[in-house]
């Protein structure tokens, strides 16, 4: 079987493409690999500590959730929103969060599903889970279970989950289709999808889209936002909605990604947003 990822809103074949443009998919999977191993790890965060940083944790999460969180989740956090806040998670749901990192989203949604319900996290980064089995079991967090797995494959039964979330991770994937279609193979008809996520709101520079660093940094992966919407809607989900949307300017951008061509324009390039959607009643 032939993969097809999607680089900048485009879908190309990678067993076709020979050029530099076009980074493989191995070589995408290990930089998303490197640099979120360093963050579990050395604990080195993936953005700027700035208030105005692109992810993390300030300005995203109210005080009373980063409150009730332990300190070894936040340190790890690298979303660039908060999918739980528009989940609308019930006590004894079944709740997958995707790319779930140190597990702060998994343990917000852990509170709110509460003791008669479950927490899957999703990881493909070892580091990552041993992590957050550690936090878990060290802060109590009973209800909830991290697995090693990639995003496109989820390891789970299909039919089982009330909803998904994730946060700042499907634009990592180099086969975001796959990774939809497994969302939806995954949740119970009527399940929610409710995702944060980066996009582009015009087409990536060139320089841009074969830079690993800025792919693992959540940039060059992204969609344009039009193409992501079509593939949540391409995987079978209905009533697809942007909940909101924040424009990131060029100096967050800058200082977010190294990249060797100073003289791009980044303004109005990259936003992240927060999509929901639902799988159709039988």
């Amino acid at each position: 079987m032939v993969v097809r990822p999607i680089v900048s809103g485009r879908v190309f074949d990678m067993a076709d493409d020979e050029s530099s443009e076009s980074p493989r998919e191995d070589e995408i999977r290990k930089a998303v690999r490197d640099r979120y191993r360093q963050v579990a790890v050395k604990e080195v965060p993936c953005c700027p500590q700035e208030s105005e940083a692109m992810c993390g944790c300030r300005g995203i999460y109210s005080s009373p959730e980063m409150q009730s969180l332990p300190a070894e989740a936040l340190v790890a956090s690298a979303g660039c929103g908060n999918p739980t806040a528009i989940a609308e998670l019930r006590e004894a749901m079944t709740v997958v969060d995707l790319g779930s990192g140190g597990g702060i989203d998994a343990f917000l949604a852990s509170k709110r599903v509460g003791a008669h319900g479950k927490v899957y996290g999703i990881d493909a980064t070892p580091e990552m889970i041993s992590r957050a089995r550690r936090t878990a079991k060290e802060n109590g967090f009973d209800n909830v279970e991290f697995r090693l797995g990639e995003i496109e494959h989820i390891p789970l039964e299909s039919g089982i989950v009330d909803v998904v979330i994730s946060n700042c991770v499907i634009n990592l994937s180099p086969d975001k289709r796959q990774v939809f279609n497994e969302a939806f193979r995954i949740l119970k008809h009527g399940g929610k999808l409710a995702v944060s996520d980066i996009v582009l709101l015009r087409e990536l520079p060139p320089e841009l889209r074969k830079d690993m660093a800025a792919w693992s940094a959540c940039v060059s992966g992204a969609l344009l936002e039009e193409d992501y919407i079509e593939m949540i809607r391409g995987a079978g989900f209905e009533s697809v909605e942007v909940v909101d949307k924040v424009v990131y300017s060029e100096e967050q951008l800058k200082s977010y990604i190294s990249s060797e061509s100073p003289g791009q324009d980044l303004a109005s390039l990259v936003a992240s947003c927060r999509v929901t959607a639902v799988k159709p009643t039988e």
